[in-house]
This record gives C-alpha cells, structure tokens and sequence, in this order.
C-alpha cells in the first residue's frame, strides 16, 4: 500500500493556487481521496495518469467534507466512472446527497447578509457555488473507528471545520489524510481557516485529535504533505 500526494495547480482571482488531494494504491485498486472544486476532473486525471496510473482502476472516492472545494467534481467522476463506490459519514452524506440544505450554506447565507459593502460581491458568488453544486448519493457511509479499504484504513471522525469531517489513519504507513482537520502551514500543523469553521473549539480538539496519532507523515489537502 501506498499514499501518493496529487498537486493540483490553479489560479484563483488572478494568484497561483494548490490543492493536495490524495491517491491510495492499494493492491493495484485506487482511492481518491476528495475531487477539488467544480470542472477539476481532469486535473486530476491528468496527475493520475502522470504517475503511471489507469483511471480504470479508480474503485473508490472517499470524501472528507462536502466544501465545494472537496466535492466540486465528484459528480463527474460517478458520471464517467459509474463503479466507483463513494464513501463519506453518514453525517456528511446528508449534505453531499442534498438530503439537508448544507450547514456551509446556511452559514454563507447568515455571512451574507451582515457582510460590508465591498464584500458583498463575493458573498454572493460564494453562496452561488454552494447552491450550484450537484448532489450525490452516498454508497457506504462511515463512523468513527470503523476500519475501511481492506482493514488497512482507520475512519477518524474530527469534527470542527463541518460537522461529519472524518480523517483516515493508515496504521502499517504511520500516516494520516487530514482533509481540513489540519493544513501544513509554516512547518506546522494548524487548523483550517477558523474564520469559516462551524465550531472552533471542536476544531481544535481534532487538530490535537490528529497529532495525537503521532504519525509520521500527514497529508493536508491545503499545505501539502508534512512530514515529522
């Protein structure tokens, strides 16, 4: 078994931009870990690929939080992969299939109408994202401690960012995917934007959550991977 990190390069508002969604290799079958925002498909397929991989083999898409900046394109890998399994909580399957409208909605919306002026303009598009993004049903949904991908991976639930956030814990690599439980900034491990957190102090307990794993390597979706 292996983790490998994907660098997916964009621009956002004219400033170059990185995400770090992961790849698992596990007995030539793969799982992705979160899918980047809207249209970044092939971005991905393209980092996939790049690194000796075939599409074919993709057999799951695990979500750690339904932002749009994790869930953007899963609707188009199910379109043009129709076998994959989608794993997420059973906390965020709610939002990701739109059986709930999404707390991160609720809250752009609440944002929205205290926001200044000058921010008004993005609050609106922001919340316009989270409303244009296709939903998705959930085919295996997960709980804290429960063993996935062969036995080989450890669901950790780390609330704070979302409700249903969950990391993976890789026992045999001493290895965590943090999702937005923790970001690499500045040689450290710290927690994702807390002015959009839904509840800080939840997110802090993960963060120690997460570091109290003592891994030796933590692969952030913003940062990119840190090594101990």
């Amino acid at each position: 078994m292996n983790i490998l990190e994907l660098p997916i390069e964009f621009d956002f508002n004219g400033q170059k931009n990185h995400i770090y969604p992961s790849l698992i290799i596990l007995n030539n079958e793969l799982t992705l870990v979160d899918t980047g925002y809207t249209n970044f498909i092939h971005l991905i397929e393209n980092e996939i690929i790049k690194n000796g991989y075939e599409m074919k083999n993709l057999k799951n898409i695990v979500i750690t939080h339904y932002d749009d900046d994790h869930i953007g394109s899963l609707y188009d890998f199910k379109e043009k992969y129709p076998w994959i399994k989608i794993i997420a909580s059973e906390m965020e399957a709610k939002y990701i299939s739109g059986e709930m409208k999404s707390e991160r909605l609720v809250q752009a919306e609440e944002m929205l109408e205290n926001m200044p002026n000058e921010e008004i303009e993005f609050g609106k598009w922001f919340v316009q994202q989270l409303k244009d993004l296709k939903h998705v049903s959930i085919d295996e949904k997960v709980h804290d401690g429960e063993m996935i991908l062969d036995n080989n991976c450890r669901v950790v639930a780390t609330p704070g960012h979302t409700s249903g956030h969950i990391s993976l814990y890789f026992p045999s690599l001493n290895s965590v995917i943090t999702g937005d439980a923790a970001v690499h900034e500045n040689h450290e491990l710290v927690i994702a934007n807390p002015h959009f957190c839904l509840h800080v102090e939840n997110a802090k307990q993960s963060l120690n959550k997460v570091k109290g794993l003592k891994a030796e390597t933590y692969y952030c979706y913003h940062g990119g991977k840190f090594t101990l």
